[in-house]
């Protein structure tokens, strides 16, 4: 048996201002120890020396109870409060759940299965392509449905349900192969990305954010809250940040400012790669313009305009591909082939956008429509055409775009290609100001008798 050390100490208390959620407060000289072996249990991290398990089946009480026991075998001294102690006794069941023939422990399973499948939502494990309104079919285990697929396996998934009752009801080989299943079912509800956080979700990561005990009286203000979505739907963020920090990263950029102060310019050292920064564009018009040389003196080979709209992680990614040399250097008289175009690309034919040609435009699209790339083979064979041989969009349709990047012939398919690969599978931060969230009531009964069969039912409603 392992002796308790003294020089470590962690005390498990319920949440200030959620319930059912639960803190973790390290003292001594291993709580760094203490601190990895917690966050293995499910907690979040606040700050050095204090964690918060909040989970979407409300099931804390019993996994804290659980990592008591993980710190005791490892030495740790693990202090449970009186009042978390009491939840941690406390016997419940669920009104109206539907695993009637379930016990305890088996719809434990169930809900921990979910809370490991929003886990990896949340953390981006998961990357959501799709989701759906099911609440027309009579699936009974819940109003939504998601298409998604696994970052380290490439394994894509189908999941129904949602909170603590989601499941993976089926799986596929590719993204492609899961949206073309998705779409004949849910075609008329589809959307990109995931769908927005339900109640449980918020009051979950509010948990793991503050600490604060509710106001007692006075008016509640809005709370902004963040999802993740798709690469081209998140946010803008703040485009100078974005350049200042690029040019602190990269020492063989220089910083020119002009001397109305209005536009920012940005050098590489070998002089033949220059953008230009303006600061107070419009939204939807030309923010940034991209502009390569093989000389210092010589005519543009190649250039590319983005919009101010344009969301973070797709002008990063563009940033990116500028600091590699292999991605942006092309010889004159390099014009754009049937091998360029398929390059660039490649990534959004890997993850099954809809591939079509209407005379000279070649186009990809998502299966809502809502973002897609654009060639243009007329302006590729016209190098001094003002016509853009590429366009990347987002938006409502191409015609009326929420942000754009266009390009013109000679631009690298390798840095196209980032691009497409950032559309196709990237993902970002979009920020909502939610409505006023309802609190959750818990009920303290006796629990369920064990069923008299072993047969497990599928769930089907939140808790």
């Amino acid at each position: 048996m392992t002796t308790p050390s003294t020089d470590a100490h962690v005390r498990l208390d319920t949440h200030p201002a959620h319930p059912s959620a639960v803190t973790a407060t390290l003292t001594g000289t291993r709580h760094r120890t203490a601190h990895a072996l917690l966050t293995t249990c499910g907690f979040e991290t606040i700050d050095e020396h204090t964690l918060v398990l909040a989970r979407i089946d409300h099931e804390e009480p019993y996994w804290a109870h659980k990592a008591a026991q993980a710190l005791t075998a490892e030495g740790i001294t693990a202090e449970i409060t009186p009042r978390l102690r009491e939840a941690i006794n406390e016997e419940w069941t669920w009104a109206n759940y539907p695993m009637p023939r379930c016990t305890r422990a088996e719809i434990r399973e169930v809900s921990n299965e979910a809370q490991k499948i929003h886990d990896d939502i949340r953390h981006g494990r998961l990357v959501i392509h799709a989701h759906a309104d099911d609440s027309g079919t009579t699936v009974a285990i819940g109003t939504t449905v998601a298409i998604g697929t696994y970052r380290d396996s490439n394994k894509s998934v189908y999941l129904h349900g949602e909170n603590h009752l989601r499941q993976i009801a089926d799986t596929f080989d590719s993204p492609a192969q899961a949206l073309a299943a998705f779409e004949p079912l849910h075609g008329d509800t589809m959307r990109p990305g995931p769908a927005p956080m339900t109640d449980t979700e918020r009051q979950t990561a509010e948990a793991c954010t503050t600490l604060g005990a509710p106001a007692a009286e006075g008016p509640e203000q809005p709370v902004q809250r963040t999802e993740t979505v798709p690469a081209y739907a998140a946010d803008p963020g703040d485009h100078d940040a974005i350049l200042d920090q690029f040019l602190a990263e990269h020492d063989d950029w220089e910083k020119w400012r002009t001397w109305t102060d209005d536009t920012t310019h940005a050098i590489h050292e070998s002089q033949t790669l220059r953008v230009e920064r303006v600061h107070e564009a419009d939204l939807r018009e030309t923010a940034w313009t991209v502009a390569a040389y093989e000389t210092p003196v010589s005519d543009r080979m190649w250039h590319l305009t983005v919009t101010g709209a344009t969301p973070a992680p797709v002008l990063k990614t563009l940033l990116s591909g500028l600091a590699e040399e292999d991605a942006w250097e092309t010889a004159i008289g390099s014009p754009t082939t049937e091998k360029t175009v398929t390059a660039a690309t490649r990534p959004l034919t890997d993850a099954g956008w809809k591939h079509s040609v209407d005379g000279r435009w070649i186009r990809w699209e998502t299966l809502q429509g809502d973002a897609g790339v654009r060639f243009d083979a007329f302006a590729a064979q016209h190098p001094h055409s003002t016509l853009a041989t590429w366009t990347l969009w987002a938006g409502p349709s191409i015609d009326r775009p929420t942000w754009a990047i266009t390009a013109s012939p000679y631009t690298p398919a390798a840095l196209l290609a980032d691009l497409a690969e950032n559309l196709a599978h990237g993902t970002g931060m979009r920020t909502h100001t939610p409505v006023k969230v309802k609190p959750t009531v818990y009920l303290n009964t006796t629990p369920m008798a064990p069923p008299p069969t072993t047969t497990t039912a599928q769930p089907s409603r939140s808790r």
